[in-house]
């Protein structure tokens, strides 16, 4: 009787701790999987959005000249 008992709970230990480490691993994948996920779509989010675009004002030249009556400023 004391070798079935002891063979008994042996046996659950180890599955115990069998089942312990499944979890462990298991909740470890997922982990990695929705870290994963979050990059790329972090990734693919940074390459969707408009890059903007620098605005240089024209350069107006201002032109000056005199048609006889006067001098003309062309702004």
């Amino acid at each position: 009787m004391q070798n079935i008992r002891s063979f008994f709970l042996f046996t659950t230990g180890v599955a115990l701790f069998a089942l312990a480490a499944l979890l462990t691993a298991s909740l470890t994948v997922a982990f990695m999987g929705i870290v994963g996920a979050i990059a790329a779509g972090r990734l693919l989010s940074a390459r969707l959005k408009p890059v903007p675009v620098k605005a240089k004002a024209q350069k107006s030249e201002l032109r000056v000249w005199n048609d006889g009556r006067g001098t003309i400023i062309d702004l």
